[in-house]
């Protein structure tokens, strides 16, 4: 059965935070829709589903093991990582309730893409 999936979003990661979020607020006119200090989400003001977050590359340490590139948010994350330990896919980040709120893992694609697999806690 396939997962609803509700967005994807790319992730830039990087050792210029503000640099970078300067650049796609004042150049593409994208607005801030979150902000944690490690990451910050940036939309579209007149298409809120596109999205591109920005990922300090020194996130706090128990924030993650690993730099994902991509953030994919499902429905369901319970039922994708069962899923995935069912395939055997390695799993790089543990099933975790994080404190801002939403549940998510780690897993690598086959090229070597590392993708942030989430839900909202809500």
């Amino acid at each position: 059965m396939a997962e609803k999936i509700r967005r994807i979003v790319p992730n830039i990661n990087t050792n210029r935070m503000e640099e970078s979020v300067k650049f796609y607020t004042a150049f593409l006119g994208l607005q801030i829709a979150m902000d944690m200090g490690w990451i910050v989400t940036l939309i579209s003001p007149n298409n809120p589903s596109a999205q591109i977050s920005i990922v300090r590359e020194q996130a706090p340490p128990d924030v993650s093991r690993s730099h994902f590139s991509l953030t994919i948010e499902v429905g369901d994350v319970d039922a994708v990582h069962s899923r995935a330990v069912t395939q055997g896919i390695e799993i790089i980040y543990p099933l975790t309730n994080e404190p801002w709120d939403v549940k998510r893992f780690h897993v690598v694609d086959p090229n070597g893409v590392t993708i942030n697999v989430m839900s909202h806690n809500t």
